[in-house]
This record gives structure tokens, C-alpha cells and sequence, in this order.
């Protein structure tokens, strides 16, 4: 069963709040990073990404960069531009995007049920990308960045969840630059903490739905504090990770693209027919086409807008091979293009569903004007949440680049201190 556990948060002062949450650390550039702390020096992102307080000269992953972090945190929150918490809590933090609503709960979650496979993964990590966030998060002796969980909704968490919508006052309130409503709830009512923490203790699964590298690093940092005090109690701060619950009737997996560069030597007629063999051909556009339903892709080549459909005998009901990413990356991106690892491949890009169809069609067409682009697009039908779940508890993994959550999680807004 799940360990949830309350924490005592470092977050913004009153007022603070929107200056300081930042989006990850890993949706920017450093040349874009810069830019963002340059016009808002109070971006946590100042912190998650410490090298936009030198020049270029300096590597990203320098020594001096990690203590630069640390040393802005600990100043920051000398200076009285973060709170702690006097005890332990649990806190509501709602998004709402377009008008939808989505609304987690902000917890610290235990290393040993990651370890354990209580909290499951869809998606291996690289080693090589988890180095930077175990350097931040053990320089800093802080987990600065949330990681994105996931669960079937429980009645309990649902009704006090809502209750306190209703009822209590935010202490946060306020629209990012990309027009995301946050509003931050504490809860620190003995009562109703104890009945979070119950309520997470009946669920047997979580699923981490964005986050993997960061959550696999706050892990190993974890791990590694343990062999440090081999009489720890599992008490300690540092055997648990920063985490935002969010039950699974409110969350939206968005569709995660693809874009090829070539079409593998073969020309647009070949290449067609080529995929006849496995879709059935529905219909032309010149507008843009999103697939509708499952099976369905839309594909974008030679100026045409073509819908998809995946032909009966290539559909399956194995919770990997039935989902729609997988299908692509078998019988075109690997039988047809010849790309067998879209991880390292160079031929092929990955666009989040959030930069739309028209970033599709912008690439394509880019390659007719200068010869410097891709050959062919294809929009994706999303992956669903359940597919997501029953991959996790088969123990699978998905093809890279799969989901794409929105909106995204903002840093700064809790800081989880290990140093306890």
C-alpha cells in the first residue's frame, strides 16, 4: 500500500508566488533560460538552472554551477522570499487550462514504494540524464521539482478536495504567463491529514506520469543518504521524494508527434503505397486532420493532410502493442523508415501536442522551401490515461515520447528540504 506522507514545506512568501514559479527546469534551453531569468531575476528557474548566472564560458554541469543553486536557495530563503511550514502538511494545488481543471494533491511519496514497484513507471531513464538533477538535489539538500503521480480516484480524496475548494481560502491564487490558473490550498487540519493519508494507504498502485528521470534521481539521492546513515530510521526526510497526486478523472494526455526528416530513399509514391499495406487510406485534405479515435493517424506528406486507419490485422490487445505510438514505431518508423531507436535516431523529432498541427505542417513545409526539414509528419490520437495504468501494471514499458501532459507543474512553488 502507498506511504503519503505530510511534509513541511519551504514555499513563496505571500506575494512572491507568481514571480517565483517557474516552469521545469527541462522545457528550456540554457540560451532560453537565460532569457527567462534575464527578464525575471526571481524565476525559480534561477535556482533549477543555476548556469544563467554565468557566462558561457561556464560549463552547464560545473561544480560551481550546483553550488551556485544552493547558495541562492539558502540566500533566498534567508532573505524572507520563502515560508517554511511550522508542521507538517498536505496541500491542494489546482490548475486550470482552457478551462479545465485539474487538481493534485502535493505530498512527499516514499522511496521504498518506488523501489518496490508501488509506484510504477512506463518509461526507462538514462542514466547519463539523471546525473544533473542528483548533483542539484544533493547540493541543495532540497527537491526542488515535483514529480507528476498519478491514481484511480478515491470518494474520501475526491469530497475533501472539493470541500476545500469550496470552503477555504487559497493561499495562492494567480494566472501564469501562459494564462494557467494556480490556487494552493493548505491542509493542516489533524482530521483531515489523517484522513489523506489513510486514504493513500488503501491504494495499492501510483503512476508516475511525467517526471521519470527526476523522480528515479530524487531516489538514488535518497538511497545514497541511507548507505551515509546506515541507522536511519525511515523517518528521515531524505527516504521520501516531492510528488503532486492527481487523480486520474482529471487528467488529459495530449497527443506527442512525430516528424521525420527522409522517407529512407524511397519517394512519395513508393512510400504511400508502402503504408497502404497497413493503413486503410480514409481520406485528402489541404486543412489539417486530427485523428478522431483510436487507430487513427493523421499523416502529413507532399502537401496533402492524409487520416489513417490502422487495418484490422495489425490491431492487438497487448497493453503495449495496442497503443497507437507503438503501431507507428513498428510498422512504419522502423518496418518502413528504418528507425529502430527513435531515442538516438537523428532522422526523427518529437513535437508535444501543445505547439499544434501547424507545427507539423511547418516543418514539412519547410523542406520544400530550403531543403533543410522533414519529408513527413504524423499526428498522433492520444494516449489514454487507462492505457497508461494497465502498461505500468503489466510491467511494460512504452515507445519513447508517448504522453504529454499538460499543463505543466510549476517549481519553486514547494520545496521538500532533505537535510532532516
Amino acid at each position: 500500500m502507498a506511504t503519503i506522507r505530510p511534509f513541511a514545506a519551504i514555499r513563496p512568501k505571500k506575494g512572491m508566488e507568481e514571480k517565483i514559479a517557474a516552469l521545469p527546469y527541462d522545457v528550456y534551453s540554457r540560451e532560453e533560460a537565460k532569457e527567462v531569468v534575464l527578464q525575471n531575476p526571481d524565476s525559480f528557474l534561477a535556482i533549477d538552472r543555476a548556469e544563467t548566472q554565468f557566462d558561457d564560458s561556464v560549463d552547464t554541469y560545473a561544480d560551481e554551477v550546483y553550488e551556485k543553486a544552493a547558495s541562492m536557495l539558502r540566500d533566498r530563503i534567508a532573505a524572507g522570499d520563502f515560508i517554511r511550514e511550522d508542521k507538517p502538511c498536505y496541500y491542494i494545488y489546482e490548475l486550470t487550462m482552457d478551462g479545465r481543471v485539474q487538481t493534485g494533491i502535493v505530498a512527499c511519496a516514499s522511496i521504498d514504494d518506488y523501489v518496490n514497484e508501488v509506484i510504477k513507471k512506463h518509461e526507462n531513464t538514462r542514466a547519463d540524464k539523471e546525473v544533473d538533477r542528483i548533483r542539484h538535489v544533493e547540493t541543495c539538500d532540497a527537491q526542488t521539482g515535483p514529480i507528476f503521480l498519478a491514481y484511480r480516484q478515491v470518494d474520501a480524496l475526491r469530497n475533501l478536495v472539493a470541500d476545500y475548494k469550496a470552503n477555504a481560502e487559497a493561499v495562492y491564487d494567480f494566472v501564469s504567463d501562459d494564462r494557467i490558473r494556480h490556487r494552493v490550498f493548505v491542509i493542516s487540519d489533524e482530521k483531515d491529514v489523517e484522513t489523506v493519508r489513510e486514504s493513500f494507504a488503501k491504494i495499492d498502485s501510483i503512476y508516475i506520469a511525467d517526471g521519470h528521470h527526476r523522480c528515479a534521481s530524487a531516489v538514488k539521492v535518497g538511497l545514497k543518504k541511507r548507505e551515509a546513515h546506515p541507522n536511519y530510521t525511515k523517518d528521515e526526510e531524505f527516504n521520501y521524494f516531492l510528488s503532486v497526486l492527481f487523480p486520474d478523472e482529471d487528467l488529459m494526455i495530449m497527443d506527442y508527434n512525430r516528424v521525420v526528416h527522409d522517407l529512407n530513399g524511397l519517394g512519395v509514391k513508393e512510400f504511400l503505397e508502402k503504408i497502404k499495406e497497413i493503413f486503410d487510406v480514409v481520406s485528402y485534405s489541404d486543412e489539417e486532420i486530427r485523428p478522431a479515435n483510436k487507430g487513427e493517424v493523421g499523416m502529413y506528406l507532399d502537401r496533402k493532410w492524409v487520416l489513417l486507419r490502422l487495418k484490422e490485422a495489425y490491431r492487438s490487445k497487448d497493453p503495449v502493442k495496442t497503443l497507437d505510438v507503438s503501431a507507428l514505431q513498428t510498422y512504419v518508423l522502423d518496418n518502413i523508415l528504418g528507425i529502430k531507436d527513435p531515442k538516438t535516431d537523428q532522422r526523427i523529432e518529437f513535437v508535444g501536442g501543445i505547439r499544434g498541427l501547424g507545427e507539423l505542417k511547418a516543418r514539412v513545409d519547410e523542406r520544400e522551401k530550403n531543403g533543410d526539414g522533414a519529408a513527413v509528419a504524423f499526428a498522433m490520437y492520444p494516449t489514454s490515461i487507462a492505457e497508461l495504468f494497465a502498461v505500468a501494471d503489466d510491467h511494460r514499458l512504452m515507445p519513447p515520447k508517448s504522453t504529454w501532459f499538460e499543463p505543466k507543474l510549476r517549481s519553486g512553488l514547494f520545496i521538500h528540504d532533505i537535510s532532516r
